[in-house]
């Protein structure tokens, strides 16, 4: 007799899987000073490394993408748990930069691979509303794995642990998750994933062209005030890692009780007004200081919270001929964004600060100014995203009438 797939099991799995990503982004967000002055890295180096854990995301999530059908999502997991295992362990012994480089980039991979094989398997499992509902609680533990590695790794911060110990935190996750997809069986993937070439020939339609485009900026818009929140609020009067807390926490409680905004503003209408709030949050944080910034923080987590699975959600339903390859691309596309502003956002902080200190500012002063500048140079990809939204929603229109 053949064992019947538990879905809600894979799907909890699933979340923990994601939740090793989440920590993987909020702990090393939370050590990136301390890694800095440990091993005398400078803001252009920890940028670089930063891209490597970007850059690792799309190498692997493409490749699951274009290997989902044959190979299924139990292997890509496998892959996940090896890469995750690896590179944790590599970044808790490392003591170098180049070595740095290396396990960040495992991470990545693993993280990918998450993404890979999550994301259509849930697709597979789950049809209608209960796959929307589904597919934002599941991105719901990336900010909610957030919220919990950023207070976790404040009060090791606080307690002076070494940052060695904040990486060992990430393992329980990967371990659980391990547990959890050992010995299951997976759905088999939908008629539309079997076949890369008919996929890829979909994602040749201009409006999944469009929507990559769009993914690229609402990714760095996202993560880009967020991987860098120490170093640039660092002297602003608030805590970086509430900040942080504070952000993903408001991200993980929006994409939990999703469902029904996006039945009344449908997801295109969500997805412009959240380009629109983040404008409106990122240019808050740039201004302001103090408890101030814990407001501007608010604003900020309704503009990104629900860019990435609407994202995703809208080519899924949209665009279904896409397939696995489609949703993994679209992902691939996001994080090789952010992967390629990591070492350009550190060289921003590098010469706002040059630029502070130029016009006689010094010490935590220059260091405020940096962060604010850097934050305003952000402000342009979510004010892109206005217009093209807007304009999304005008076609959206059109196209339901027609």
């Amino acid at each position: 007799m053949t064992q019947p797939i538990n879905a809600n099991r894979l799907f909890l799995a699933s979340c923990f899987a994601l939740i090793t990503t989440a920590f993987s982004f909020s702990i090393r967000a939370g050590i990136l000073t301390q890694l800095g002055t440990e091993l005398s890295l400078d803001t252009v180096q920890l940028g670089t490394i930063n891209s490597m854990w970007f850059l690792g995301f799309p190498i692997s999530m493409i490749l699951g993408g274009i290997f989902y059908a044959k190979i299924g999502p139990k292997l890509i997991m496998q892959v996940a748990f090896v890469a995750h295992a690896i590179g944790i362990l590599t970044t808790i012994y490392a003591s170098s930069y180049n070595v740095l480089l290396v396990s960040t980039l495992l991470i990545g991979i693993g993280n990918g691979c998450t993404e890979a094989a999550c994301n259509p398997m849930i697709a597979d499992a789950y049809t209608g509303n209960e796959f929307s509902s589904k597919m934002n609680r599941f991105h719901m533990w990336f900010p909610g794995g957030i919220v919990l590695g950023s207070l976790i790794s404040k009060f090791m911060t606080d307690a002076s642990l070494p940052w060695q110990a904040q990486i060992w935190v990430i393992l329980v996750p990967t371990v659980i998750y391990a547990i959890m997809f050992w010995g299951q069986i997976f759905p088999q993937p939908k008629a539309e994933a079997s076949s890369p070439v008919a996929n890829f020939k979909a994602m040749l339609n201009p409006l999944y062209l469009f929507m990559a485009a769009c993914m690229a900026l609402t990714a760095i818009s996202e993560f880009g005030p967020q991987q860098w929140v120490g170093p640039i609020l660092a002297k602003a009067g608030a805590s970086p890692m509430l900040i942080l807390a504070l952000v993903t926490g408001l991200m993980a409680v929006g994409r939990y009780f999703a469902g029904p905004l996006i039945q009344k503003l449908n997801t295109v209408g969500v997805l412009l007004g959240s380009a629109v709030f983040a404008v409106i949050g990122i240019y808050m944080l740039s201004t302001m200081s103090g408890a101030a910034l814990y407001v501007a923080a608010v604003v900020y987590a309704l503009g990104i919270c629900y860019f990435w699975p609407n994202m995703l959600g809208f080519i899924a339903e949209t665009l279904p001929q896409t397939g696995a390859l489609g949703l993994s691309i679209m992902g691939g596309i996001g994080m090789f964004s952010s992967s390629m502003f990591q070492p350009v956002i550190g060289g921003w902080i590098q010469k706002n600060k040059t630029v502070a200190e130029a016009g006689g500012l010094v010490g935590d002063a220059a260091d405020l100014a940096a962060g604010q500048s850097t934050l305003s140079n952000m402000l342009l990809f979510p004010a892109i995203l206005i217009v093209a939204f807007f304009g999304l929603y005008i076609y959206s229109r059109k196209t339901q009438k027609a």
